[in-house]
């Protein structure tokens, strides 16, 4: 007869040379793509509502165009629809600031997580073309190594959907601020003036009130595997 086999539960995983370590970093790792995903999609449809929110409010105004005067009546409907088109961007803004800030996690611990592949088996970390450390520096290498110097980084802002929804909130308001410069007896030239000066204005405030927010999130997250460590990637006991 066959000896029976032994009962006795494996014991804790103490070595990245125990099979099961790569299994449950494999699961962490595709936990953290499932959480950017979410991050994204939810990025992605708050950005869609608001656009759509927006055009849709811009054909009704187009439509009361068309029944009503260009009188004081128009314009106290105009500013009501605005400031909603307005209080809907700045929050919809807001929210894509944070889904970055969610997805700069998950890259955080995905890298730290790479690194512990490259632990694991030395031999793949040149076929890496993602970062393998947790540090600002390696989480980076993930986003594409995006620019860090002044106007470079406002520019490059500008291009992301984040970027896009605040430029489009600024203008909202801006013209906001022209629709209520008008409703209070304002010239053309003056109303022009106003609207331009609102979109600065509000476009300051979000560039103030975001600037530094991935930085933060950055540094308020613990790094282990430093890319200047010439020992991190090197294999476990």
């Amino acid at each position: 007869m066959p000896p029976p086999e032994s009962s006795t539960p494996p014991g804790p995983v103490t070595s990245l040379d125990d099979p099961r370590a790569v299994q449950i970093l494999s699961t962490e790792h595709w936990s953290l793509l499932s959480a950017r995903s979410l991050a994204y999609n939810e990025a992605f449809t708050r950005g869609g509502m608001f656009l759509s929110f927006l055009s849709m409010s811009f054909v009704a105004l187009a439509l009361l165009s068309q029944a009503m005067a260009f009188d004081q009546q128009f314009l106290i409907i105009a500013a009501i629809v605005l400031a909603f088109d307005l209080i809907i961007g700045l929050t919809t803004y807001g929210r894509i600031i944070g889904a970055n800030a969610d997805d700069l996690r998950a890259v955080h611990g995905m890298s730290r997580i790479r690194h512990g592949y490259t632990q694991i088996a030395p031999i793949v970390t040149p076929y890496f073309i993602t970062g393998t450390h947790d540090d600002p520096k390696g989480v980076m290498i993930s986003y594409g190594s995006p620019p860090e110097t002044y106007p470079a980084v406002i520019l490059y802002g500008l291009t992301t959907s984040g970027g896009m929804i605040g430029l489009i909130s600024s203008m909202v308001g801006g013209v906001l601020a022209g629709v209520v410069t008008l409703l209070f007896g304002g010239s053309g030239g003056i109303a022009i003036g106003a609207a331009v000066a609102g979109t600065l204005v509000v476009f300051t405030l979000e560039t103030v009130l975001t600037m530094g927010a991935i930085e933060r999130v950055s540094a308020s997250l613990p790094v282990l595997f430093p890319s200047d460590d010439e020992h991190s990637a090197g294999p476990t006991a």
